[in-house]
């Protein structure tokens, strides 16, 4: 028998809970990051990502709505769920973007929660481009270190055009994002075959055809190739891998274009940028294989010059240099020699692998991403910016930083540090040839870059001979500085440098030919792109109105001698658009004066092709009265026009002729039945091309016509506005 002591029990520590023990081990292993990871894996990692918030946030109220062309449709998706759906250019939905609207739906969701703002519009931006850099360390870590994917994620984060657009609202953005987690995904069916993983990039491949339609599948040829070369599965089941796959990205992308085409044209906007009101035809001309040839009906006019391959024309001369022009290298071009010559190597050393082996397999997949875009950017005829260059910036980074690692692991060899050394080099002089390209802009820093990588490639070198760790961490400094320090003084030009309009550019001003601007692109693209930026000077091919462009020769031809822009503020083009005469721009109806396509605002408050309006008070008072009585408050021609007064009012606003003014919606006899039904209140004098561009239509032209020949003008501010009420 057992006697007690009639004391109670000694209070015993409360177990945690399984969901808290769960939560422990969450936490322990986000910061731990993977057993196989050394202790500072992590940490490091969560310094990249939050130093890539910080960077990509800073500032960024500044750029205002930045392309008011999107920003004027996600205003009208977060008041209409038709015009989200569709990608609508106003909520009474007339007519869509000419892009299908993926892109568009997370700012819209956002501005539907927070409401409409500049930085409502931009973090989801921000957020993505955080979500790329951590998407992208995580696929080159998995197979070739934590410190590989570090770099990796540096390399992107830090690379000017990619600090560029993940702070404006263009759809790159969510483009760049869905390639990487695309490749991320072949990557992961490639270890063992698995069609979940397969199918998966197929469904973001089809979500990044609604992003930006065929852009999105440039790279499926070269992923193909490899999963069908190098899967570990026979190949009757690869090839039926394949085929799945294939029906995936089909179904994912194709839901969204059946509705659209199978909807009655009668209850659904017009789309924008086609001829037909089809976004098949959109797909497949606009925005697919005119882009290749050049042949964009309702565009502003093709890349290639008379005689083909190689000629200059309005979007840059095609060729193998393209990239490294003065209007582009800046963007993209500082590791791009870097990239191939690190490929290369990168095969090289694994030339004896199996077929199977992983390490190959993502150079492959990086690799044949990067050629096959790098080849269709060089030669492409159509329209062509600087800013698309962001879909090379995820490649570029992880072939860099996967070859460099392949090297680095073997600089104890003299091959394999010879080779290091010579990129690393050369990767010094192609800084200093992109930084000369603005010889006032901190001039030292490009003798600083170049010294840089003369002195990491004799480091290099004695790493075979001399086994020291304070040689090698020399090497790797100095390496660094010579590969990273034109690009980050690129990036923190960029992040400190509002950006705003159709076409914008990342760093300083250039000089030395190139388009646009007379000197290769300056801040604000072309033309007359970010206020208060400098463009390019004393260049060949001037912009006429542009807005900073200065002594451009060959502008767009056909005009007089003279400035030809009232709107641009310091564009002298010699040779402007058709009809400038000295200080004005003589256009056809439902042009705005000052040439083409106008400054930032420009006068009389009229916007251009690439730039918004100005919009007064007075006008804004003007069209807000009395709104509720009219489906739109005024129509104007072309969107970015449109957009900045329905930014500005909050009321829809109607783009007549789209983008460039040279769609046929609405016709003639539409808009006089929406005028005489008492729909529209105002129109708006001046805008975009007015039509008839490259083959476009006409209709806002006659439209133009019809209005000043049958109502009164008046001025409002500086603004010629005519009630079509009266």
């Amino acid at each position: 028998m057992t006697a007690t002591t009639g004391f109670p029990h000694a209070p015993t520590a409360a177990r945690p809970s399984s969901a808290q023990a769960r939560a422990a081990r969450l936490a322990r292993r986000m910061w731990r990051g993977r057993t196989a990871d050394p202790a500072w894996a992590r940490p490091a990692l969560l310094a990249l990502l939050l130093g890539t918030l910080v960077l990509y946030l800073y500032d960024l109220g500044a750029s205002g709505y930045a392309n008011s062309f999107y920003s004027a449709a996600v205003q009208a998706g977060s008041q209409s769920w038709k015009a989200f759906f569709f990608g609508s250019s106003d909520a009474a939905n007339a007519i869509t973007v000419d892009k299908p609207p993926a892109a568009l739906w997370p700012m819209a969701l956002s501005v539907r929660l927070f409401g409409l703002g500049s930085w409502q519009i931009l973090v989801p931006e921000a957020l993505m481009g955080v979500g790329t850099v951590a998407l992208l360390n995580a696929a080159v870590r998995r197979r070739f270190g934590a410190g590989a994917g570090l770099l990796a994620g540096a390399l992107l984060a830090l690379t000017p055009v990619a600090a560029l657009m993940f702070r404006f609202n263009n759809p790159d953005a969510l483009l760049a994002l869905l390639m990487v987690a695309t490749i991320y995904c072949v990557q992961r069916a490639l270890e063992h075959a698995s069609t979940r993983w397969l199918l998966a990039a197929g469904g973001l491949l089809g979500l990044a055809f609604l992003t930006k339609t065929l852009q999105a599948w440039l790279i499926v040829p070269s992923l193909t190739l490899v999963y069908a070369v190098c899967a570990p599965a026979r190949l009757p089941r690869r090839l039926l891998q394949l085929l799945a796959a294939g029906g995936a990205m089909v179904v994912a992308g194709g839901w969204w274009v059946a509705i659209v085409e199978l909807w009655p044209k009668s209850s659904r906007p017009y789309i924008g940028g086609s001829q037909d009101n089809s976004f098949l035809s959109l797909t497949f001309g606009y925005n697919g294989f005119g882009r290749i040839t050049g042949n964009e009906t309702g565009s502003v006019g093709g890349g290639r010059g008379p005689g083909g391959g190689g000629g200059g024309g309005m979007w840059g001369e095609t060729g193998v240099g393209r990239l490294f022009s003065s209007d582009m290298g800046g963007q993209i071009a500082w590791l791009l020699p870097a990239a191939f010559a690190l490929l290369l190597a990168g095969l090289w050393l694994t030339r004896r692998a199996r077929r199977t082996d992983l390490v190959r397999g993502d150079l492959m997949l990086w690799g044949g991403s990067l050629i096959v875009t790098f080849v269709t950017f060089s030669f492409m005829s159509g329209i062509f910016h600087q800013y698309y260059n962001i879909a090379l910036a995820p490649y570029i980074a992880a072939v860099c930083a996967t070859g460099g690692v392949l090297l680095w692991r073997r600089r104890g060899e003299l091959p394999a540090a010879a080779a290091l050394g010579a990129v690393v080099a050369g990767t010094g002089a192609v800084a200093y040839v992109l930084l000369n390209r603005s010889p006032d802009w901190h001039p030292w820093l490009r003798t600083a870059v170049l010294g840089a990588g003369i002195l990491a490639a004799v480091a290099l070198l004695a790493l075979p001979y001399v086994r020291s760790a304070a040689v090698g961490a020399a090497a790797a400094g100095l390496g660094l500085v010579a590969v990273l320090g034109g690009p980050v003084a690129y990036t923190l030009d960029t992040v400190s440098t509002p950006h705003q309009g159709s076409i914008v550019t990342a760093g300083p001003a250039v000089m030395s030919g190139g388009f646009p601007g007379g000197g290769g692109g300056g801040r604000g693209g072309m033309p007359g792109g970010t206020p208060g930026g400098p463009g390019g000077q004393a260049g060949g091919q001037g912009f006429p109105g542009g807005q900073t462009g200065q002594n451009g020769a060959q502008g767009f031809p056909g005009g007089q001698t003279g400035q030809t822009g009232q709107t641009g503020q310091t564009g002298q083009g010699r040779q402007g658009f058709p009809g400038g005469q000295t200080g004005q721009g003589q256009f056809p109806p439902g042009m705005g004066e000052g040439g083409f396509p106008g400054g930032a605002g420009g006068a009389g408050g009229m916007g251009g092709l690439l730039n918004g309006a100005q919009v007064s008070s007075a006008m804004t008072s003007l069209l807000k009265a009395n709104a509720g009585k009219y489906t739109w408050v005024a129509a104007a021609v072309g969107s970015q026009n449109q957009a900045s007064y329905q930014l500005a009012t909050g009321k829809p606003v109607m783009s007549v002729g789209g983008f460039n003014g040279s769609d046929p919606s609405p016709t003639l006899a539409q808009f006089k039945k929406y005028v005489a039904d008492g729909r529209i209140h105002y129109f708006i004098g001046g805008g975009g091309m007015g039509g008839g561009s490259m083959g476009g239509s006409a209709a806002a032209s006659d439209i133009a016509s019809w209005v000043e020949s049958t109502f009164t003008a008046k001025t409002v501010g500086s603004t010629t506005v005519y009630d079509l009420t009266s």
